[in-house]
Formats: structure tokens, C-alpha cells, sequence
């Protein structure tokens, strides 16, 4: 995965941190028994799938690669292989 950059996006960065910082605040709250305060944070974790997919719509993250179509690669694999 290092050669593909998979993640390596201002829009991944934001939506992990704040997706992070909604599992702190859900985390927190479970230990104080506070069931309010744990849906919260979780509220928090899904705002931040939301803001990174916002955010790549944008233009912020990675574009999805073209694949080659299939018969392509197999006519390419057929004309190797008699070679």
C-alpha cells in the first residue's frame, strides 16, 4: 500500500482525526457512564466519514485509478504468451 499513497489525502487526514476525536469523546463517557455523552461521541465518529467523502467530493482526495478493460488485458495476456 506504500506505493499507492492510499490514504495519504487531506481529505483521509481530516476525516480519521475527527472520526478519532469522536472516539475519544465516546470512549470518556462509556467509563463516566454517561450514555449521552457516548452517543455524542459517536455522533462525532460518523461526522467524520462525512467530512472526508465531502471533502474528497471536493476534489481534496485521491482519484479512483481507470481500470483497463478486460478483454484488453486478456488479448494482451493471449498475444504474450505465444510469443
Amino acid at each position: 500500500m506504500a506505493g499507492t499513497s492510499h490514504g495519504h489525502t487531506p481529505a483521509a487526514w481530516t476525516g480519521v482525526i475527527i472520526a478519532f476525536i469522536g472516539f475519544c469523546i465516546s470512549g470518556a463517557f462509556m467509563v463516566l457512564a454517561n450514555p449521552l455523552g457516548f452517543w455524542a461521541g459517536l455522533v462525532v465518529v460518523a461526522l467524520g466519514g462525512v467530512v472526508g467523502l465531502a471533502m474528497k467530493a471536493a476534489g481534496m482526495g485521491m482519484p479512483k485509478p481507470a481500470h483497463e478493460d478486460l478483454a484488453v488485458v486478456i488479448a494482451a495476456n493471449k498475444a504474450t504468451a505465444k510469443v
